[in-house]
Order: structure tokens, then sequence, then C-alpha cells
């Protein structure tokens, strides 16, 4: 395991992380471009959909249905586990769903991340993993949400634009739309129609993805101070509870006879952040929830730990079950 965790942390993703974060703490004057971090996060999330739906349409039903299902199961299960902690370790109940909603879902750039150290290592895994993910990021925002409006409105779920409001926000908003979409146009093109976009979208992915972790590192470096006041509520929330979730999809996914490396991304998965999709719908649906808790958790605390320690300790795991 210390061979894997040494490469991990050499390799060329993580180091441009590394190198953002220290720029972020040393007030250094690199920055990106205006839109090109936006533009970098669309790329990921088309080429992940893309991907996932062309390796969906030529697998067997009988042999995704299981792991889709508990990718979704994991989506509804986690934000309910994360919102209790939240709760027990006094966050307010705006701030627990924010997190429910956080680390329910899932990152995509962890997500790119994990494929990458697989490919290097020439470790195999499920084809259609690329769809788990896709259907992993939608379920914890929406049951986050619907818990904040259950509590809020003491289950008075009769209001006209509660459901609509919901299903908007959970599915309409930009970073789900272009994974779901890109997933069902995948699905439907031929693989010959996909080979005019192969080189920007498979050939070009990792190099775009080592920029946009660079982005990634500066934006970590900025939330590190936000979480001063709250060490040990945030080391629950943001290493514990992730770590937990992680061994979680690691076993079941063992269990359900997936490959050493399929189960070892269903565990990367399961233990980590979104800070994408999920914040775009906390920002608009839960105002009085304080960005530096879940955005800090999962850029400052996560996000990092997952790209260093946990994608390495999750395939570790996987080999051992």
């Amino acid at each position: 395991m210390i061979s894997t965790l040494v490469g991990n942390l050499l390799s060329p993703e993580v180091m441009f992380f590394i190198l953002g974060v220290m720029a972020s703490v040393f007030k250094s004057d690199l920055k990106f471009p205006k839109g090109l971090a936006d533009t970098l996060s669309m790329y990921l999330l088309i080429a992940i959909g893309l991907k996932g739906g062309m390796e969906l349409a030529q697998s067997q039903l009988g042999q995704v249905l299981g792991p889709l299902s508990l990718a979704i199961l994991l989506g509804l299960f986690i934000p309910l586990l994360v919102y209790s902690i939240s709760r027990l370790v006094t966050f307010s109940h705006d701030n627990g769903v924010a997190l429910a909603a956080t680390y329910g879902s899932v990152s995509i750039v962890t997500f790119g991340a994990a494929v990458n150290y697989l490919n290097v290592m020439n470790i195999p895994y499920e084809s259609f993993m690329n769809a788990v993910v896709v259907l992993m990021e939608s379920p914890a925002i929406f049951i986050a949400l619907l818990l904040h409006q259950l509590i809020q409105k003491k289950g008075a779920i009769g209001s006209t634009r509660f459901p609509l409001h919901l299903v908007k926000e959970t599915f309409f908003g930009q970073s789900v739309l272009l994974m779901q979409g890109s997933l069902i146009i995948g699905a439907i093109i031929s693989a010959k129609a996909m080979t005019n976009v192969k080189p920007l979208f498979t050939d070009l992915y990792r190099g775009f993805l080592v920029l946009f972790l660079m982005y990634m590192g500066l934006q970590a470096g900025k939330h590190l101070k936000d979480l001063k006041g709250r060490f040990w509520p945030m080391i629950v929330i943001g290493i514990i509870i992730p770590i937990a979730s992680g061994v979680l999809g690691v076993v079941i996914s063992r269990w359900l006879g997936l490959s050493i490396g399929g189960s070892m991304i269903f565990g990367v998965l399961s233990g980590s952040a979104s800070y994408i999709a999920a914040p775009a719908a906390i920002r608009s649906s839960i105002p009085l929830a304080n960005p530096a808790i879940y955005l800090g958790g999962a850029l400052g605390l996560t996000f990092p730990f997952n790209l260093a320690i946990g994608i390495p300790f999750y395939y570790w795991l996987a080999t051992i079950l």
C-alpha cells in the first residue's frame, strides 16, 4: 500500500493540485483566466457523460442492474447518514442539509483521478462505472432538498412550488443536466459517430483534468482558513464519515462481484463530496447554509484526502477483500 500511495502522490494530477494549493497559501499571483474553470468543468462533465453512455449501451442489463441499483441506494442513504451525524456534532439544520447534499453526491474530478490511477497501473475496471458516477450525482441532492422542505414546512408538501422547484434544481441544474444529457447522447450515438469527437473528449481528457486540478488546488487553499474553529466537527464530516462511506461502497460492490478496479471506484465515489452540482443547488435553495462549511469541508479536507490517500487506500482495501 505504501508504494501505491507514494506513486499516487507523485502523479501529475496530485502534483499540480499541490502546486495550486501552494500558490494559494503563499498568495501567488497565479490565477486562471476568467471563464476557463467553468469551461474545464463543462468539458469534464460532458466527457464523463459521453463515455458512460457509450459503455452503458454496450453492457448487458443483468450485468449493470446490481451496481446501478447500489449507486442509487447509496445516493439515498449517505445523505441521511451525513445529516444525522451533522446534527449530532452541532451543525445547524441548514448546514446539516447542505453537508448531506454535498457528501451524498459525488465528485466527478475525484472519479477522473481514480480512473487515471487505474489506467496508469493497467488495472481493469467495469466500463459502466462511468454511468454509475452520473447516477450517483442527483439522488443525494434531491433527498437533501426534500428533507429541508419537509422539516421547514413540517410536512406541508402541498405547496404548488415545492415539487417543480426540487425537480428543476436537482435535475436541470447545469452540472447534472450536462452529465445526464451527455449520458443519454452517448447511449444513442454510434461508436462510429463517437470517433469524430474522441480526440477531444478522450485523448485530451487527462491534460484537461490536470489543469482543472491545479484550479481546484487554488480553491482548496483559499478555503483552508474557513475550517478554523470547527476542527473536530469538520474532521468527523470531512474525513471520518467519507472513509466509512467509502469502505461501505468497496465492501458491498465486492460482494456484488465487481472487479478490484470497479470496487475501488465505488469506494472513491461513496467517499467523495460534490463541489460543483450540489453547491449550485444549495446556494439557491438553502441561502442560510454557510459555504465555508460545506465547500470548505469538500475542498479543504475531503478532496485532497481522497486525491492523496483515499484512492490508494480504497484500492488496497479492494485487493484484500
